[in-house]
């Protein structure tokens, strides 16, 4: 099992987004948390929409702060935008790059919401494999 941090600025959006989808994705077989360097105060509404087309409730997320302890949890930490997350030895880090839902309309937001979904995805596929990551 894999222990998997998802990152972004607020824990609004992508972050919170790619905990969900990967969570549905990876079933049992691996964890995954998600935090902001700077928390929002609720997820992004238009998210929640996209989320909800997928069968997927997020209504209960509360954004988390970014904190060591997170950090030291994760195996994998992704950072959905770039966030410069401190680096510790050890971990597997990938940066994703992923637009800012924020403000945008549905449509704008499912395009990010499948691009999200495609990527944890393929990381949840590359977990399962005997060497992941190698």
């Amino acid at each position: 099992m894999t222990r998997v941090l998802f990152v972004c600025v607020g824990n609004t959006g992508r972050s919170m987004m790619a905990e969900r989808l990967f969570r549905e994705k990876a079933g049992e077989r691996h964890e995954a948390r998600s935090a902001g360097v700077v928390p929002g105060i609720a997820p992004e509404p238009t998210v929640l929409e996209a989320l909800r087309e997928l069968g997927v409730d997020a209504s209960d997320h509360v954004p988390k702060r970014l904190d060591d302890d997170a950090i030291v949890w994760a195996e994998v930490v992704v950072e959905t935008c770039n966030v410069g997350c401190t680096v510790v030895s050890g971990k597997r880090y990938e940066q994703w790059n992923i637009e800012d839902p924020y403000g945008r309309p549905l449509e704008e937001v499912r395009a990010i919401r499948d691009q999200i979904a495609n990527r944890v995805g393929a990381l949840a596929t590359e977990l399962q494999s005997p060497n992941p990551g190698g």
